[in-house]
């Protein structure tokens, strides 16, 4: 049964990795070279396709970015959790400060990095 809610996935990975006697391995340097490696194997997937093709992705690609997406969320999760991070806090209190550093009226419509806005 999938999980319902964050928490449930956070507790899903740690009952997990606890009945794999895994925590040992689980440090905050060993995850995030892990999610690094994950991060890539997605990126791998859209590395030589146009932008159009990223979009339209066939069904077998699809299930393999899935996957990907997957293993990307679990280590970020872990890692969350071993460090005591509440990543939805997190997200939350970085979309405050990305509102300020991109306010709609000089960033709607454009890529342009917040240190280069008039």
């Amino acid at each position: 049964m999938p999980p319902h809610n964050f928490n449930d996935l956070r507790a899903a990975i740690r009952a997990f990795a606890h009945a794999r006697d895994w925590e040992q391995f689980h440090t905050p340097k060993n995850l995030i070279m892990a999610l690094s490696v994950e991060t890539a194997e997605l990126m791998e997937h859209f590395q030589w396709l146009t932008p159009a093709q990223s979009i339209s992705l066939d069904a077998k690609t699809k299930e393999a970015v899935a996957q990907e997406i997957g293993d990307v969320l679990i280590y970020l999760t872990r890692l969350a959790d071993v460090l005591g991070i509440d990543p939805l806090q997190a997200a939350s209190a970085k979309m405050d400060i990305n509102a300020v550093k991109y306010p709609v009226d000089k960033s709607k419509g454009n890529n342009i990095k917040y240190d280069k806005l008039q």
